[in-house]
């Protein structure tokens, strides 16, 4: 098998902020590969802002600091939230608090209730992923030119710098989503990689072979595009828990339940290996757990003492 790597994306709610930071200390200590947050104002699955949860820019300053080897990102941004130059100035600042490992997600949102309720216009879809190709376009020229000068229909700049420069040379831009005639497309034609959350194996397959095929007609070569997927972590020490909580995930994302289950890890830490191995065989080249408290604390130790090292020996 070819040597994949291994992440943890932590959404930020119910958690302390001490809490987190142990949690980025604890998955940087283990050897996990990637570490990274989302960008929301409100809790995912959506629950009226009920639930305690922290800011995305601010909380990534903290995380470059508390960390040492691990590669860190947000997964992924929504341009609607951030002008597309600001961003690309909080990139820069965090590559260098983080000594040259942040890597930029960026992708067309879809959380419309926090958007509603923190006064951001949330305009269909279309738009949005033209909001998507206008901000990849800037950020990615903000990070490489000396001067860039941008008019679009969303957004603009003129004869805009951003020094200090990145400490990377090229600091990855990722895009992250599953629509096959726009946002793999805009990943062809801009990104260095692709992230997929919560699809099957054999649908990661599907959707890889998708964006090969845009790479082609953007004239660019596909093995330039690191492919990278998301697992919704559910891992229970006994199988008693784990048939329970699948049933609670089922209730609580409704009508999405399918889909999100169809791309988690569910049952016990034995079962995850078979899992991995199948994301693997599908072209994913990184895997990250999704958290979302709680979940069960003995199962993921398992996972980051035991799966992780034995996928690693395999």
């Amino acid at each position: 098998m070819k040597q994949i790597q291994f992440g943890a994306h932590l959404g930020q709610q119910n958690l302390a902020i001490g809490e987190i930071r142990a949690l980025w200390r604890r998955f940087d200590s283990a050897g996990l590969d990637w570490i990274s947050i989302w960008d929301h104002f409100y809790e995912a699955p959506p629950a009226g802002g009920t639930q305690p949860h922290f800011e995305a820019v601010s909380l990534l300053g903290a995380l470059a600091t508390e960390t040492k080897r691990a590669r860190i990102g947000c997964l992924v941004f929504y341009p609607g939230y951030r002008n597309p130059a600001a961003l690309a100035k909080a990139a820069t600042t965090i590559d260098h608090l983080s000594g040259g490992r942040f890597t930029l997600g960026l992708g067309a949102g879809w959380h419309e209730w926090e958007a509603r309720a923190y006064g951001y216009d949330f305009p269909p879809i279309g738009t949005r992923m033209d909001m998507l190709d206008e901000s990849l376009q800037i950020v990615r020229a903000l990070l490489t030119r000396e001067r860039t000068t941008f008019s679009g229909k969303h957004f603009r700049v003129d004869n805009a710098s951003c020094l200090p420069a990145p400490l990377q040379k090229r600091l990855p831009i990722w895009v992250g989503g599953l629509g096959e005639k726009r946002t793999l497309r805009l990943a062809g034609r801009h990104a260095d990689g692709w992230n997929a959350a919560y699809v099957a194996p054999a649908e990661f397959t599907r959707l890889s072979r998708v964006l090969d095929a845009w790479c082609e007609k953007e004239a660019r070569d596909p093995e330039a595009i690191t492919r990278t997927v998301n697992l919704s972590f559910h891992l229970c020490a006994d199988a008693k828990r784990a048939a329970q909580v699948e049933g609670e995930l089922r209730k609580q994302w409704g009508p999405a339940a399918e889909r999100m289950l169809s791309g988690a890890l569910l049952g016990t830490p034995q079962r995850a290996a078979e899992t991995l191995a199948a994301y693997a065989a599908a072209g994913a080249q990184a895997i990250n757990v999704a958290l979302r408290a709680p979940w069960d604390a003995e199962a993921l130790d398992a996972y980051l003492d035991d799966v992780v090292p034995a996928m690693r020996s395999r």
